[in-house]
């Protein structure tokens, strides 16, 4: 190997990208995999899993990793793309190590792990060598002290842990966005998994959720207990709520529902009501209204919120009040190109656009499907028979729905990935 420092800490390399020699990139660090042999050896690092184009993670030995510096990861280009499936041998460092509690072999004390280093030998092979720790503080507010530690200076770290926190393993997750953590989440033991989603604040873990398989949804909702889960169906857009609730047992549904705020729990209701592939199970009931005496100013800072995703940032629904769904009379859309070319002061009602016939909450997935590619639309108005605007339905929606249902689960084509066809 060439250029590569003598010890790496492993928390560091999450998320860091990993490129081929001609200098593409081939995917980013998830994690690292090692051979966890006793307490008085230091383990072996086998390689590194790597998520590759399309979320799927793949095992990339340590053989064919030639430079770990300058805050990236420089492999040989060749690639198994079989996707990575953990062997009772391996540890994770970061999914299982991170967080884990030791104790000193001289001290006997307590501490926490919040980061493990690995090193390279003379061999050029590679191992974990150092253990950061952190004691705890009895002072309250107070970070504990902390230490870096020999491997062999440590006890604790080759059995499972009953009671395993995720404070750590959290921050050296911390900037992935909501569908990557989702990713990570997904591949780990249903014990880390959910030690990871009790440790996320509310909305993070709702962000998270709606980006999981049902599967792992039901999963977590069930080990959150009934107030958090109703918190976390709260964080949620009503129309993925909605999905996750028909997902539980109808007694379970029920509970939760009834524990929310009552006006969440309406909106979730009212989409439950409909077909799952209609206008109306594909809707969300949260877009952007405003009423017809709003300005081009005010829209503007309405799709500024950067909450807003992308499909229903593009559109503003006029509306009479009131101004929640299912709201007084819908009078038409205004497109943010139009806004942009128009003067702040201007009422928004007068630049909308009310030739295109809104959906009907009836009306079935490939009449939806047409409209929108009909008209180059990203997102689509909802009304009842009198008129009113019930939810949107927006493109992302529409291709969930059409895609298979384990399409998270599946590689994307377009990677410059090679595999070496082992």
């Amino acid at each position: 190997m060439t250029s590569t420092p003598a010890r790496v800490f492993i928390a560091r390399l999450a998320g860091m990208s990993a490129f081929d020699p001609n200098g593409d990139q081939v995917g980013r660090v998830r994690d690292v995999v090692v051979a966890v042999r006793s307490e008085e050896r230091a383990p072996r690092v086998l390689g590194l899993v790597i998520e590759v184009f399309g979320r799927r993670r793949v095992f990339v030995p340590m053989t064919r990793v030639t430079s770990v510096d300058s805050g990236q990861v420089i492999t040989t280009g060749l690639v198994n793309m079989r996707r990575f499936e953990q062997r009772p041998t391996e540890t994770l460092v970061l999914g299982e190590l991170l967080d884990s509690t030791v104790t000193l072999t001289e001290s006997g004390r307590s501490a926490t792990v919040y980061d493990i280093a690995m090193e390279q030998s003379r061999t050029r092979d590679w191992g974990l060598s150092r253990v950061a720790v952190q004691h705890g503080s009895k002072r309250f507010g107070r970070k504990g002290q902390t230490q870096i530690l020999e491997w062999s200076e440590v006890s604790g770290l080759t059995g499972d842990q009953t009671d395993q926190g995720a404070t750590h393993l959290l921050a050296a997750l911390d900037e992935m966005r909501p569908a990557d953590l989702a990713g990570v989440i997904h591949e780990l033991s249903s014990k880390r998994r959910n030690e990871i989603a009790a440790a996320l604040d509310d909305e993070r873990l709702a962000d998270v959720l709606e980006e999981l398989p049902e599967d792992d949804q039901v999963e977590i909702l069930g080990n959150l207990g009934s107030e958090r889960a109703a918190d976390i169906l709260e964080e949620m857009s009503p129309d993925d709520a909605a999905d996750l609730i028909a997902e539980l047992p109808p007694e379970t549904a029920e509970a939760l529902l009834r524990l929310m705020q009552p006006d969440e729990a309406e909106d979730v209701r009212r989409l439950l009501s409909y077909e799952e592939k209609t206008a109306g199970g594909l809707m969300t009931t949260d877009p952007v209204i405003l009423p017809p005496d709003a300005t081009v100013a005010d829209a503007l800072a309405r799709i500024r919120d950067a909450e807003l995703t992308p499909s229903l940032a593009a559109m503003v629904y006029v509306c009479r009040p009131p101004l929640e769904t299912p709201t007084g009379r819908f009078l038409g859309v205004g497109h943010f190109q139009r806004l942009l070319r128009e003067p702040p002061s201007t009422l928004v009602s007068g630049v909308i656009d009310n030739d295109l016939e809104p959906l009907h909450a009836d009306a079935p997935l490939d009449e939806v499907t047409r409209l929108l590619a009909h008209y180059n639309l990203v997102a689509s108005p909802v009304v009842d028979e009198s008129g009113h605007l019930l939810g949107v339905v927006t493109v992302d929606d529409v291709v969930d729905h059409l895609l298979p249902e384990d399409w998270r689960e599946r590689p994307r084509g377009g990677g410059r990935v090679v595999s070496d066809g082992a």
